[in-house]
This record gives C-alpha cells, sequence and structure tokens, in this order.
C-alpha cells in the first residue's frame, strides 16, 4: 500500500467529519531535519526551525520544527511527546498582524500537510498579514503516534466506516466493533488515551505560547471547527480572528455521533448535483453519461448497488471485488467534491457494462496503516460515551435505512465505542455565546460531510459571537476550495481587514 493511498484514505475513515483532499504523512515526514536545525534557527520562543523533511513537500520559505507537550496534561511534569509544527512566515513584515492557524479536519488529518496544500494560495488572499502555521495533532503525520493493533481486515475504509450487510443486518460490523475496542484496550495505553479533542486544544495553545504570540487568527475546516469553537469557549481572550468552514452539530452529548448521524442527511442534499452532471449531455462525449435525466441517476444507483450486494464484480485490484457496499462509500468520497464526479461516474458504467472491469479508488483497494485507523477511532470514542445497547443501533440502522437509502444506515450503525473501555476520558464542551463577537462561520449549503442543517446548530451555539456566509454550492470545504468569489471574498476581507457581514448573508 502506498503512503499516499494512506493518507487519502485516513481522511475518510471513521473521522466523520472529514475534509476531502486532506492527506496526512504515513511516517514521521513532518518533522524538521536535525541536520538543518542550528543556534542561528532557534526562534526566542523555543522552538528550533529547520527544514522540513522532503516528504512533507513544503512550500517555499515552508520551516518545520517539534513542539514538546505533556502526555497527560494532569501530569504536567510527567512524560512528554512531540508534536510536528511547520510554518510559512510572511513575507511582508511590515504588514504583519500576527499568527494564522491552519487546523485541519478529521479526527485524522495533518495540519502540516494542509499547510503545504492551501499555504501558498492562503499566503497570497492575506498577503503578509500573518505567518501561517499549522501542527500535526497527536497520532498524525510526524507527531507521536498510537496503536491499537488492528487486524488487516479491520483497517479497510468499508470495515471502518460501519457499513450493514446487505439485509441490514449489523451482526459483522458488532463483532468487529468489539474486536476492535478489545485491540485498543489491550494496545492502546496512555497514547491512546490522550488522543481527544480536549488535548488538541490544549497543545493549540501551548503552541501559542511557544510562537510567544498573545492571541492567534484561525481557519478551521471540518473536524477542525469543532475544536477552534472549543478552544474559543476554553480561551476566548486568546482569539483574534476565527474562521470555522464547514461545521457541524456541538452538541456535547453526542459531538461525533452526531456527526455521523448528519452524514446521511448530507449524502441526502448533496446527490442531486451528481445526478444533475451525471445526466447532462455535455457528459456523453466522455462516455459518463448515466442517464437522459436527473431524477433516473438515483434509482439507477440504487438499483446497481442492490445488484452487486447480491453479486459482487472482480475489480482491477485482484482480490477485492466491487460490492454494493464498496460502491456506496465510493460515492460518499466522490460527493466531497465536483472534481471526483468524472471517476466515479466512470465506476458506475464500468460496473454497467457486462464486459466491464470496475476500477477501485485507490484508498478502497487496500488497508490504511494501524496508526491511522488507531487515532480516527480514538479520538471520537474518547470525546463521549457512546450508547452501548445492540438492539438500539440495530433499529437506528433500519430506521435510517428506509428514510435515507443512498446510505443504507451506515451513519446510524455501531461502532467500537459502544464497547470503549472506560468511556469518554472528560466532560465534552459545551459551545456558548459567551465570548467575543469575532467568528466567521461559512459553509455550503450542498455539504455531504457537514450538512448545512447541521452547521446552523453550530450557528446558534455561538449567537451573536458569529456571523454565517452560507453559499450556494455543493461539496465540503468552503474557502478556497470551490470557486465561489462571494465567499473567499468574505473570508478574506475578515481575517484582512476584520470585517464581518452586519448579519448572515448567501453567496449565490
Amino acid at each position: 500500500m502506498t503512503a499516499n493511498r494512506g493518507r487519502k484514505a485516513l481522511t475518510l475513515a471513521l473521522s466523520v467529519a472529514a475534509v476531502a483532499g486532506v492527506g496526512l504523512a504515513a511516517s514521521g515526514a513532518a518533522s524538521a531535519s536535525p541536520a538543518s536545525a542550528s543556534p542561528a534557527s532557534a526562534s526566542p520562543a523555543g522552538l528550533d526551525w529547520g527544514d522540513c523533511d522532503p516528504a512533507v513537500k513544503p512550500l517555499p520559505g515552508q520551516r518545520c520544527a517539534m513542539l514538546s507537550v505533556p502526555l497527560d496534561y494532569a501530569d504536567p511534569d510527567g512524560e512528554r511527546i512531540r508534536l510536528a509544527v511547520s510554518r510559512l512566515p510572511s513575507t511582508r513584515p511590515e504588514a504583519r498582524r500576527g499568527t494564522l492557524m491552519v487546523i485541519p479536519g478529521g479526527p485524522g488529518s495533518s495540519g502540516v500537510q494542509r499547510l503545504g496544500q492551501k499555504g501558498a494560495a492562503l499566503a497570497k488572499e492575506v498577503d503578509g498579514a500573518y505567518d501561517l502555521v499549522a501542527f500535526d495533532p497527536r497520532g498524525i503525520g510526524g507527531s507521536a503516534k498510537a496503536r491499537c493493533g488492528f487486524a488487516e481486515e479491520d483497517r479497510r475504509l468499508v470495515t471502518l466506516r460501519s457499513w450493514p450487510a446487505a439485509d441490514g443486518g449489523i451482526g459483522e460490523n458488532t463483532a468487529r466493533s468489539r474486536r476492535m475496542a478489545e485491540a485498543c484496550e489491550h494496545n492502546g495505553g496512555a497514547m491512546l488515551r490522550g488522543l481527544t479533542t480536549a488535548n488538541q486544544v490544549r497543545d493549540l495553545d501551548r503552541l501559542r505560547q511557544a510562537l510567544g504570540e498573545r492571541k492567534l487568527s484561525a481557519w478551521s475546516v471540518s473536524y477542525g471547527t469543532y475544536v477552534a469553537a472549543v478552544y474559543a469557549q476554553e480561551f476566548p481572550e486568546r482569539t483574534d480572528r476565527w474562521v470555522l468552514d464547514s461545521s457541524s452539530d456541538p452538541d456535547p452529548g453526542r459531538v461525533a455521533r452526531g456527526w455521523l448521524a448528519g452524514m446521511a442527511r448530507g449524502a441526502e442534499d448533496r446527490f442531486p448535483d451528481f445526478a444533475a452532471w451525471a445526466s447532462d449531455p455535455d457528459r456523453a462525449g466522455e462516455g459518463l453519461r448515466l442517464a437522459e435525466r436527473p431524477e433516473d441517476v438515483r434509482p439507477l444507483f440504487l438499483g446497481l448497488a442492490a445488484r452487486l450486494d447480491r453479486a459482487p464484480r472482480a475489480s482491477a485490484t485482484p482480490g477485492v471485488p466491487l460490492t454494493g457496499t464498496v460502491l456506496r462509500q465510493a460515492l460518499q468520497q466522490a460527493l466531497y467534491s465536483d472534481a471526483s464526479f468524472p471517476a466515479f461516474a466512470r465506476l458506475m458504467s464500468q460496473a454497467l457494462d457486462p464486459a466491464g472491469v470496475p476500477v477501485l479508488p485507490p484508498e478502497l483497494a487496500g488497508p490504511m496503516p494501524d496508526e491511522a485507523a488507531t487515532v480516527s477511532v480514538g479520538v471520537i470514542c474518547n470525546d463521549v460515551d457512546w450508547p452501548a445497547s445492540v438492539p438500539a443501533y440495530g433499529r437506528g440502522v433500519a430506521a435510517d435505512r428506509e428514510r435515507y437509502p443512498l446510505t443504507a444506515g451506515m451513519p446510524a450503525n455501531i461502532t467500537p465505542c459502544a464497547f470503549w473501555k472506560g468511556g469518554a476520558v472528560e466532560k465534552p464542551t459545551r459551545i456558548t455565546d459567551r465570548g467575543p463577537s469575532n467568528v466567521l462561520m461559512i459553509q455550503n449549503l450542498r455539504d455531504p460531510a457537514t450538512p448545512h442543517s447541521m452547521g446552523l446548530r453550530m450557528r446558534k451555539a455561538l449567537g451573536d459571537r458569529a456571523r454565517l456566509v452560507s453559499v450556494d454550492r455543493g461539496g465540503h470545504a468552503v474557502y478556497l476550495g470551490n470557486g465561489n468569489a462571494c465567499g473567499d471574498r468574505a473570508v478574506t476581507r475578515f481575517l484582512t481587514e476584520g470585517a464581518r457581514p452586519a448579519e448572515d448573508v448567501l453567496c449565490r
């Protein structure tokens, strides 16, 4: 399995609010090269900036360092771990306002990788107003790792996502979830229990201190918006200009369980965009027109998935057939971005052709690394207590399958969290309207992972602290991601001028 396949698969695994296309280094690739660090590169705040490992594919001027933090903040003088940090300094010191944190999605995405991917475009937008900084959260990229020792078959994307059996049964999901929870109990140790949103927030504040900043600004995406919202709740006086891009419901009683459930609604919101694209006459010349009318694409997909449930097709990957579950998971991935529509339409065309040989997306062709699967499970199970009743999950799956056929009950299904030893590590934070009014939210109307209806719940929780820019587009992640000039302009103006809309607005 290639490192690239592992990076992409992680962002789409059980990390229920993952950001499409955000990568994760499968090894310690984000760390500063020790040979490149020198006294001259040491900052007064104590971070020794050096050259980034070439595997990071750094931008010109991008530097890397390691930050030491407590493994357990309840024991600040105990064992410490190191986190990979990266910075793209302002090229106009006279215009510099401060530091802008790039907070990635997931749980399970690399901040260092995201800075490499988005740093050039972001630097152009803010025009020297900030040093751009990101770090790999615990368990990610170049930071300290946890490992549960999952079996290979449990580290596949279509098993980390709890897709029910073809008949809706959850017996196999239950056995797998129990097995994975037991593996984490036996092998995860203190490092696994340290994988929490609360610790990521504490680590972020330690980084703020190491940078010598009184306040931080931030651009957070997907799960990162929850991290940012918790930080703004816990440390309101340390926030400057705070952007939440593609938020979900911050309900402290559900947290990731609610995010996962929201994906069913998100797929329904988003699928009409794919249906319109796949029935457009322009697709005919590409061999990708699946139907003559948009309303015919949905039954075509559902019918194909049902046939593959009964009779899987051999794929171009030996030993990995195209099943109904694999097709449904491939759809979920494709809905994140219009750019993924052609590949998914091609997969459907190959499956519809009796002589075709379906070519699976690389991230569905093999397992992900154990440490990647561990962090995607660990954070969501450590953050909040999940229900333990297996029959209740079965009833939830049956109801969800009927209401949301595209996701076939997966968002309501059981996960290892149902059997998690010790339950939540600490009580989740409740997001409130108490704090400075310095938050700008931006949200696509048709987001498959963090649906607009769920983003409205974050907006309600923040009250007058926030303004919301809604964008009449589909896909996941908005700023510098979907080409909407109105939305991009609103975020850039806020970051550079501090100007927010007087009230919530819609970008068409």
